[in-house]
């Protein structure tokens, strides 16, 4: 094959065949096609798009890049789930272990966070002595002992993604929902569970700023897995305030820890817990419902099972299990600033990517992914949107080992936040659900 024909097919938007996409990933892996030519098939395909049979061929070429988990010997219905990144966001911790203890095995492989995005292997690798870099029959044997591992990605698994986001990101092409797709999908199927649930971020803290977006890149994400012969489902939920309260490494673990020990059951961290286990367990055949799977993650909690699970985990990957009573055991940065108040009045805006960004310039996250992590930087926030708060009250302490860092996060952070004497309306926090 020619690889300039099927750039100027594609440029053309001429669809292409499935021989033509898998010479160009088999090219791509074997480094046959020199990047500038990948990166004029990624513009091309991200001006004219990909329709669903280039989407799928893609995909699946893909995947067969590199290895895939064998679960064979894990007879129960498994399950995954991704989130498309956000500020904040700490679902994985609370409800991996939750689902866990309640039977559904959950085998997880996380990246790391790169930009205002979080990432949850930097999260774990904030707990002294945690392992993520484990090999592929190492984490088969922890989920059949304890029906829960999240390890890192490995350049086994779907190399061919690597190579295409690399790409991706300095050609101006991440946004594209095709590629998004195929990039995503691939490597949940690699690691082979029965069910993958989405959580689609929309809004300021997210890739897809608005619903439209949000909701096709959902329904494309489920179609392409069904294809796989996966049951798939999607949460959009809303991210144009963070999350959780704590923004950063350690702080984002021990959020969920306190999550895990049945405090801040109303916090809007914890409910889209709530909702993201329900339809887990619902789609799993755990539960007749997604209000009564939610109810069972809700007994997990307060019974204390999800917490002993995420012990239990804790210890299997190396993980000092005392940072559960001790917190002082996590990193802790040496600096701190609070940000203050200037007017009364209720809280109308928290910008989730302006805070996720101001976290960065903690050290909390990378601006470049070689960039050093600062596990026990990041911010805490006292107040969310539609809070009364008065003048001089603290709305948020920011954390970083260094006081250049630390001035440079609170300059940041400053356009965040609006005050308004008017209470805003209520946010929604889950804004769809597709099942």
């Amino acid at each position: 094959m020619n690889t300039v024909k099927i750039i100027i097919k594609k440029r053309n938007n001429i669809p292409l065949s499935q021989k033509e996409i898998e010479y160009i990933i088999k090219g791509a892996v074997e480094h046959t096609i020199p990047d500038y030519q990948l990166s004029a098939f990624l513009m091309a395909a991200f001006i004219n798009g990909l329709n669903d049979d280039e989407t799928f061929f893609i995909t699946n070429a893909m995947l067969k890049s590199g290895q895939t988990l064998v679960l064979s010997n894990i007879q129960s219905i498994k399950a995954d789930k991704h989130s498309t990144g956000g500020v904040a966001d700490t679902t994985t911790l609370i409800l991996s272990p939750a689902v866990a203890s309640l039977g559904v095995p959950v085998i997880k492989m996380s990246g790391r966070g790169l930009g205002f995005s979080g990432g949850t292997i930097d999260k774990l690798l904030s707990i002294p002595g945690f392992k993520t870099d484990i090999t592929v029959s190492d984490a088969l044997n922890l989920a059949q002992k304890s029906n829960i591992v999240i390890m890192g990605q490995t350049k086994d698994i779907v190399p061919a993604d690597k190579i295409l986001y690399s790409l991706r990101d300095v050609t101006g092409t991440v946004e594209s929902i095709p590629l998004i797709v195929s990039s995503i999908v691939s490597k949940k199927i690699a690691t082979n569970s029965d069910v993958i649930i989405y959580d689609v971020k929309c809004g300021s803290g997210a890739f897809m700023k608005d619903i439209n977006s949000a909701r096709s890149l959902s329904e494309k994400l489920i179609s392409i897995s069904k294809k796989f012969g996966k049951r798939a489902a999607a949460i959009i939920s809303s991210m144009e305030q963070p999350l959780g309260n704590n923004i950063g490494n350690s702080l984002e673990v021990i959020e969920a820890i306190e999550i895990l020990k049945g405090n801040y059951l109303s916090s809007d961290l914890y409910n889209l817990v709530r909702v993201l286990g329900g339809v887990t367990l619902f789609c799993c055949q755990k539960a007749t419902d997604i209000q009564s799977g939610s109810e069972m993650i809700d007994n997990a909690i307060k019974s204390g099972y999800a917490l002993e699970k995420f012990i239990e985990f804790i210890s299997q990957q190396g993980g000092n299990t005392d940072i559960i009573n001790d917190y002082s055991l996590l990193p802790q940065s040496k600096y701190k600033k609070e940000f203050l108040a200037n007017e009364t009045g209720y809280i109308s805006k928290l910008d989730a990517q302006t805070i996720g960004m101001a976290s960065v310039e903690t050290g909390a996250g990378r601006k470049q992914k070689d960039d050093y992590i600062d596990f026990g930087a990041g911010i805490i926030i006292n107040s969310r949107i539609g809070d009364y708060v008065k003048k001089g009250d603290i709305i948020a302490t920011i954390y970083s080992s260094s006081q250049q860092k630390l001035n440079s996060a609170y300059n940041e952070f400053i356009s965040a936040v609006e005050i308004n004497r008017n209470k805003p309306p209520k946010q929604k926090l889950v804004i769809d659900v597709i099942v």
